[in-house]
């Protein structure tokens, strides 16, 4: 699917993409083509560019993860969004599926992170401790199936790989998840974890920019989404 149907928002600011698993928020080690690249592309295609496009980054999704990615078109609009994502005021959800019923069907988690730059993975601890930093999240299971459940998740903190860490923490594991203990990869080489929702007010006009990605199509997503729109 091409960038052109994945574009969610765009003004003269901003543009929002629904990444797909695999891609990259922006550029690596790896050095492979990147989601901004991508859009960077269609900007200078679509607009009839001359020169370097400019495209800013204000947040990140991790590399198998899906979902919503948003970019700012102008500098005013990056410096802005970047205030708000490190604060609180932008509003995410995520959508995950895991391999075990959690113990209450809704609650809040609150962990220490502490990454481990090395492995690039991280681990949450119940109690603080040097180095950690406080990540919580709201969650709650929204549908099953015969062996995956469907949990929708509100984070308050955004610290590296939170939801995975701190499901891991309590013994879920998100399909697809060999990093955090999932026991085969998916055929996409992606995980379950999607970028669902974003609300937050826009950075130049002030109003309101509420969004919704769909989570990419297999037979698992697709009983899922049929489950929760019935």
């Amino acid at each position: 699917m091409g960038i052109q149907e994945r574009i969610l928002y765009e003004d003269n600011h901003l543009i929002v993409v629904n990444k797909l698993c695999g891609e990259l928020v922006q550029g690596d080690q790896t050095g492979d083509v990147t989601l901004a690249d991508e859009v960077k592309e269609y900007l200078r295609i679509t607009y009839q560019k001359k020169g370097n496009v400019y495209l800013g980054i204000p947040h990140r999704l991790d590399r198998p993860t899906s979902g919503i990615v948003v970019y700012a078109k102008t500098e005013k609009a990056l410096i802005r969004l970047n205030e708000m994502f490190k604060g609180s005021s932008v509003k995410k959800q995520y959508w995950a599926i895991v391999d075990t019923m959690p113990n209450a069907t809704e609650g809040t988690l609150v962990h220490y992170i502490i990454r481990d730059t090395r492995t690039n993975k991280s681990v949450a601890l119940p109690i603080e401790r040097k180095g950690g930093k406080l990540a919580k999240l709201d969650y709650r299971v929204i549908a099953a199936s015969t062996n995956y459940y469907l949990l929708e998740i509100d984070l308050h903190t955004g610290r590296h790989h939170q939801i995975r860490a701190q499901f891991a923490a309590i013994g879920l594991h998100i399909k697809g998840d060999l990093k955090y203990g999932f026991p085969r990869s998916n055929p996409d080489g992606g995980i379950c974890l999607h970028a669902r929702s974003i609300s937050f007010t826009h950075p130049v006009k002030k109003e309101e920019v509420s969004l919704v990605a769909d989570p990419p199509h297999d037979a698992l997503w697709d009983a899922f989404v049929a489950q929760t729109n019935s």
